[in-house]
């Protein structure tokens, strides 16, 4: 991780930015602004651009989840989605389009920041334990070193947070994980015990990995969490 991280605050309210302002100083954070969709996609989109985003949900220009999805489509910048809806709709419909966090308003800017650190660590340090080893299963390989997932030598688009939860399940195939551990080591912190965001990401993951004839399974076991089983074709 750089000394002084970039945050890209993108929300329409002026008292969020200030009030983030002040705790990312605080925490020497550098940080810029854009009070607007369409300010906040060019500043993400940018040759050197932010090391994290703060996307809010609603935004006049373009709102929240646009910018998400086309971001998604040429960058893997982390961003904690920013929304005062309560619907839980809108909550999984953000973590499907490729957000890696989301925090519902109002919040405390001292969560924000524990949420900010939190995805660095994860998306810009050496993850910690095992040696991140190639791990390869018939025409699936995963690269945790570089997050990268390749199926039948092809590039798949995934967050840093998907190849995470992939690689862990891979790493260990056969073990099942329940659902609070993988939130605890893929997440890193207390994520206030919605493990439905689970069953979000291992949605998404399946759909991207989908080919013909796979030399792995993620399997289900219900009422508990999943497992990586690795088949003999």
């Amino acid at each position: 991780m750089s000394t002084s991280p970039m945050i890209l605050i993108c929300d329409d309210d002026p008292v969020v930015h200030q009030s983030l302002s002040l705790y990312l100083d605080a925490e020497s954070f550098a940080h810029m602004s854009a009070y607007d969709g369409e300010e906040g996609l060019k500043l993400a989109s940018a040759t050197s651009p932010p090391d994290l985003m703060l996307l809010d949900l609603m935004m006049p220009k373009m709102n929240g989840l646009d910018v998400c999805r086309i971001l998604r489509q040429t960058s893997r910048i982390p961003v904690i989605m920013l929304t005062a809806r309560g619907e839980e709709i809108d909550r999984i419909v953000g973590l499907e389009l490729g957000a890696d966090d989301y925090i519902v308003k109002p919040f405390s800017p001292r969560e924000v920041i524990s949420r900010i650190k939190a995805v660095l660590r994860r998306t810009q340090q050496p993850q910690q334990g095992d040696d991140p080893i190639t791990l390869r299963y018939g025409n699936l390989e995963i690269q945790p070193e570089r997050y990268l997932v390749t199926v039948d030598g092809n590039p798949v688009a995934m967050t840093p947070r998907e190849v995470e939860l992939l690689h862990l399940l891979a790493a260990h195939p056969g073990r099942v994980y329940p659902r609070e551990t993988i939130l605890s080591q893929v997440w890193g912190y207390d994520y206030f015990g919605d493990t439905r965001t689970v069953d979000t990401h291992i949605k998404r993951v399946r759909q991207k990995l989908q080919c013909e004839n796979p030399a792995w399974e993620i399997v289900t076991v219900y009422g508990v969490g999943y497992k990586f089983e690795a088949l003999s074709i």
